[in-house]
């Protein structure tokens, strides 16, 4: 999938978009998406001039936009918002530097009531650079389960 047909499935927009291809999607099971990263992106002369790397929240960002094309591949979830619900177990084991390119894979666990479970695994030549377990809700399905006042 190109960055176009990224955008109609989820709402991430320049300059918060930071996954710039799906290279392979299951819809409803997995999305395996890759980034590369340019010096010209917006944070590298701000984190940190005498030594660039990508910060911790851009690669939660990826991680997570990765994850959320498991879901928002299907027809019936294509397009919805989604908000984060929980954020766990994250562990970052390589700085990422211009010109690093890194391959997302994010497995679906479980979908139910709105609420998805799954994990995120992000590599950057063939080695670890960082992982996390997330759960993101889409509201307009979660709230047609959330009691009546």
């Amino acid at each position: 999938m190109t960055i176009p047909e990224i955008k109609e499935c989820q709402k991430n927009r320049h300059p918060l978009l930071f996954i710039d291809k799906i290279l392979r999607k299951d819809p409803g099971n997995f999305a395996e998406s890759l980034k590369c990263f340019s010096y010209n992106e917006w944070f590298f002369p701000a984190h940190f001039e005498d030594e660039p790397n990508v910060p911790g929240f851009v690669l939660v960002e990826m991680m997570v936009q990765t994850f959320i094309m498991t879901f928002l591949t299907l027809e019936e979830h294509k397009g919805k918002k989604t908000n984060f619900i929980n954020i766990k177990d994250v562990k970052f084991k390589k700085m990422i530097l211009p010109g690093d390119v890194v391959v997302n894979y994010a497995e679906l666990k479980r979908f139910k009531r709105g609420l998805a479970y799954g994990t995120v695994i992000s590599k950057c030549e063939d080695e670890i650079v960082c992982s996390g377990e997330f759960i993101v809700s889409l509201p307009d399905l979660l709230n047609n389960f959330k009691p009546k006042s």
